[in-house]
C-alpha cells in the first residue's frame, strides 16, 4: 500500500476519493440507525434498496467536492478555508439531490436520514482528510526521488516547485553530480553512489530517478539506469517530471521537448468527441443559466437606459489564427475604447460599470459566448481567446505563443484554474505554460475535470477583473 501511494499524485488522490466515497456510504447507514435507534421495523423497511440510494448520495457529495477543487494535488487551503470549501461542495450536492429526489421519489432516503447523512458524512470526510493530508505532508507517503544532475537544470526543480503544496507527492533524496557539468545545487544536497546504482536505489527505497544534467553526452550510466527501469524504478526526463508535477509546460528548459514528446492529439475521433462534448455542455449550461442571462440583460438596460447596447462584440483570435466575433454582456462604458486603442483590463478599472463589476466577478458576462460555442467558433474548454492586437504583440515577445491556437479557444480553461487574471505580457507568458499543457494533454477526461472545477472559479470569483 505504501508503494502504491508513493506513486504519482493521481494514485493517492484516487485512494483518498475512494476512502471518502466509502465513508459517505457508511454515513447513510449510520444516519439510519441514529434516526431510528430502537425502531427495528423502520430500519428493516428503509434498508431495502438503501445501497443504490447511498451510492447516489455518495456520488453527489464527491462530485460537489470535485467541483470545488478538493481533489487537486496542489490545493492550498487554510483549515478554515478547507471547511468552507467542503461546506459549499456539500451544499451544492444537497441541492442537486433535492432536485433528483423531486424527479425520482424512489431515490429519496427520508428527510431525517438525509439531513443526518450530510452532517455525519461532513464530519467523517473532514476528519479523514485532515489526517490523510497531514500524513501526505510527511515523507512516509511521498515518492522518493533521486535527481541525476547538479547543474542549472537540476536546480530548476527547486525554483519551479518551491512551495510545500507543489512537493506534496514527492521528496528529493538527493542529487548526483554528473562529471563535466556545473555545480549549482548546494553540496549538502549531493549524494554519492557507492557500488551499483540499482542496489543503492533499492537500499534507499528510491521510487523514481529524474535525469536532468546540463550535458548528457557520454556522462550518464545508461546501463545502470536501464537496470533500474527494468526492476520497476521509474526513470524520467527532467521536463517530463516538471510538467507532470506542476501542470504546465516549461519552454525555457528544453524547447525540443514539445517536438519529440507525446500529446497534441488532433485525430478525427478526438475532434468529433470534443465537438459532441461542446454542444452537450453548452446546451446544459444554457438551459440552467438562461434566467441569470435574462436578469443580467434587464440590469444592464436599467443602468444604461434605452438605446445602449446590452451585448458587446469583439474580435478575437480562434483556432489556427482565424478571427471571429466574440459575444459578451457589455460590462464597460460604451466609450471605454473610443480612441480605438486596445487596453488590458486593470484592477478597479474605472471603465467598468456597476453592473459590469458584479457580472465580471461571477463570470456572468461570459455566458453569451455559449452562442460562439454552438456556432463552432469556440469550445467549452480551451485557452481563452485574445484580441488580435494583443496576439500580434505577444507573438513577437513570447516564444511559442501561437501554439495555443492549435485548438479552439474555450469558455473556460486550465490556465483559469491555475493562474489569476492575466493583464500584462508577463502574465500572458506565464499563462501560456498552462495553456500549452492543456493543448499537449487535452482529452475528454481532462475537459470534464476542468468543466466541473470551473464552478470553484465562479463561486470564489478567482482572477476576475
Amino acid at each position: 500500500m505504501l508503494r502504491f501511494l508513493r506513486q504519482q499524485a493521481a494514485r493517492w488522490l484516487l485512494f483518498m476519493g475512494v476512502v471518502e466515497f466509502l465513508l459517505l456510504l457508511v454515513s447513510v447507514q449510520l444516519a439510519l440507525h441514529v434516526r431510528f435507534p430502537t425502531d427495528e421495523g423502520a430500519i428493516h423497511e428503509l434498508s431495502a434498496g438503501l445501497l443504490p440510494r447511498s451510492v447516489l448520495f455518495a456520488c453527489a457529495m464527491i462530485l460537489g467536492m470535485l467541483a470545488l477543487g478538493m481533489y487537486q494535488a496542489q490545493m492550498r487551503d487554510s483549515p478554515f478555508g478547507g471547511i468552507i470549501r467542503q461546506a459549499i461542495g456539500f451544499a451544492m450536492a444537497s441541492l442537486f439531490l433535492i432536485i433528483v429526489y423531486y424527479l425520482i421519489p424512489q431515490a429519496y432516503i427520508g428527510r431525517g436520514v438525509f439531513g443526518l447523512s450530510i452532517a455525519i458524512g461532513f464530519v467523517l470526510v473532514r476528519v479523514f482528510r485532515l489526517f490523510f493530508l497531514n500524513l501526505m505532508d510527511t515523507n512516509i507517503l511521498k515518492r522518493r526521488i533521486l535527481v541525476y544532475g547538479t547543474g542549472h537544470r537540476a536546480a530548476f526543480i527547486a525554483h519551479w516547485l518551491r512551495r510545500n503544496s507543489d512537493r506534496r507527492s514527492f521528496a528529493i533524496v538527493g542529487y548526483v553530480h554528473v562529471p563535466g557539468s556545473d555545480v549549482i545545487v548546494p553540496p549538502d544536497k549531493h549524494v554519492a553512489i557507492e557500488g551499483s546504482l540499482f542496489h543503492w536505489a533499492l537500499r534507499e527505497k528510491i521510487d523514481e530517478i529524474v535525469v536532468g544534467p546540463d550535458d548528457r553526452r557520454g556522462n550518464l550510466p545508461m546501463d545502470e539506469l536501464l537496470e533500474c527501469k527494468h526492476h520497476g524504478i521509474d526513470v524520467v526526463h527532467l521536463v517530463q517530471f516538471l510538467e507532470r508535477e506542476s501542470g504546465k509546460v516549461e519552454l525555457t528548459a528544453y524547447p525540443s521537448w514539445l517536438v519529440f514528446s507525446d500529446g497534441f492529439d488532433a485525430s478525427p475521433l478526438r475532434r468529433v468527441s470534443k465537438r459532441a462534448f461542446d454542444v452537450f455542455a453548452a446546451a446544459v449550461v444554457l438551459a440552467l443559466c438562461w434566467p441569470f442571462m435574462l436578469a443580467v440583460a434587464i440590469a444592464i438596460r436599467l443602468e444604461s437606459g434605452k438605446g445602449q447596447p446590452i451585448l458587446y462584440r469583439q474580435d478575437r483570435v480562434g483556432e489556427r489564427g482565424r478571427i471571429f466575433s466574440l459575444i459578451k454582456f457589455r460590462s464597460m462604458r460604451t466609450d471605454a475604447e473610443l480612441d480605438g486603442v486596445a487596453r488590458w483590463a486593470a484592477k478597479n478599472d474605472d471603465r467598468v460599470t456597476r453592473v459590469g463589476r458584479f457580472i465580471r466577478k461571477v463570470r456572468l458576462d461570459e455566458l453569451p459566448q455559449l452562442w460562439n460555442v454552438l456556432r463552432g467558433d469556440m469550445s467549452v474548454i480551451g485557452p481563452r481567446p485574445e484580441r488580435p492586437q494583443f496576439v500580434e504583440q505577444l507573438a513577437k515577445k513570447v516564444s511559442y505563443y501561437t501554439l495555443r491556437h492549435c485548438v479552439k479557444p474555450g469558455l473556460a480553461g486550465w490556465a483559469q484554474l491555475r493562474y489569476p487574471y492575466g493583464a500584462s505580457e508577463e502574465d500572458a507568458a506565464e499563462k501560456l505554460t498552462f495553456d500549452l499543457f492543456y493543448v499537449k494533454n487535452h482529452n475528454f477526461r481532462f475537459d470534464l475535470m476542468i468543466f466541473i472545477q470551473t464552478v470553484e472559479v465562479v463561486l470564489f470569483a478567482r482572477g476576475a477583473r
